[in-house]
């Protein structure tokens, strides 16, 4: 998103610009999201989840974010609906589709299966990649040993290329590099790219969480992002949710957490019935890293460089904050500061 984000701006601006890509499509793993971008509706809130994220970046994308979005439905973005289903947070539900083709269409020059390997010169570049969760190399060193064991639950082609070119060009890394987002999957043999929204776990509060060796833990955030976290540095990225029947019932955004069983189930996933209670086996899914390249409060990363999306760390650290609207915000931010700094 950053990416077209940031190419769509800045062609408004007046800019020639040429959006390398490295995937066969446009839309990164924005295209494979449910298409919420959202913002907590209170500043206070939105430090006391994320801790550790640096307060400037973090308040740019807090107060920018309703901007960005008007600015999406100027291009004529699909709006799925108003809200997000959370009392903590405000924001819209597009249709990544949509969403993607209609950036798409005002990105300018877009060139498919061509990454960028080197940084040209005389130029300004953003680099908007989507973080390094598809490298297990990196994810292995950076978060968890049990890397080969995680679910990729984004586009195969986020592998860390932005990081390796700020790096070369003086760039510094951002806090939180051992930390990502992601959902419990159910376990089923297969899962593709269409079921990493349906067979997500998402009420690990209403259970007993324990992973393949019985050993538990409880739930702290209301996003679960511990708790994937969690399961992500347990044998095989495995875990159980052990669920009472007397929470079946329970509301997880429109849906039940009896739906969502019935969805593992479907899948064939590990469920069952006993005493009382159902135990599904999950599996945890990686979708962006949290840390990445250390950038300014104008996207920059160095001289002529700048970083959006989840290529830009410091923003979530400690919690969990919308991807798609720190994409939005930055992209947009770095596109407007590299025209300015050429004329």
């Amino acid at each position: 998103m950053a990416g077209l984000v940031a190419a769509a701006r800045a062609r408004e601006l007046g800019a020639h610009v040429v959006v390398y890509e490295k995937g066969d499509r446009p839309g990164g793993s924005m295209l494979l999201s449910s298409g919420v971008v959202w913002r907590y509706r209170d500043w206070g809130r939105f430090r006391e989840e994320c801790p550790g994220g640096e307060p400037e970046l973090q308040r740019l994308v807090w107060e920018r974010l309703d901007d960005g979005l008007a600015w999406l439905e100027s291009l004529t973005a699909s709006v799925v609906g108003r809200g997000t289903g959370n009392a903590l947070t405000t924001g819209l539900r597009l249709d990544p589709g949509s969403l993607t083709e209609t950036l798409a269409s005002h990105a300018g020059e877009l060139r498919l299966r061509e990454p960028l390997t080197e940084l040209p010169d005389g130029v300004p570049v953003i680099l908007a990649t989507g973080g390094f969760q598809g490298n297990t190399d990196l994810v292995r060193r950076h978060i968890t040993s049990e890397a080969p064991n995680l679910l990729l639950r984004a586009n195969p082609w986020s592998t860390g290329d932005g990081l390796r070119l700020a790096i070369a060009s003086g760039a510094k890394l951002s806090s939180g590099l051992d930390e990502f987002y992601g959902r419990n999957l159910a376990a089923a043999p297969q899962i593709s790219p269409e079921d990493f929204v349906p067979l997500a776990q998402v009420y690990a509060k209403y259970a007993r969480v324990e992973n393949l060796r019985g050993e538990g833990y409880e739930a702290r955030t209301w996003s679960e992002i511990d708790v994937v976290q969690w399961t992500a540095r347990q044998p095989g990225a495995r875990a159980r949710y052990i669920v009472p029947d007397s929470a079946l019932g329970e509301p997880v955004r429109d849906k039940t957490v009896a739906d969502l069983l019935e969805a593992a189930r479907g899948a064939g996933a590990p469920v069952k019935e006993r005493n009382g209670e159902t135990v599904v086996e999950v599996v945890a899914g990686i979708t962006t890293t949290l840390g990445g390249i250390q950038i300014d409060g104008r996207a920059r990363a160095a001289e002529g460089l700048y970083a959006a999306g989840a290529d830009a760390g410091g923003i979530s650290t400690g919690g969990w904050s919308s991807a798609l609207a720190s994409a939005l915000v930055l992209g947009k931010l770095a596109a407007e500061d590299a025209i300015s700094s050429r004329r």
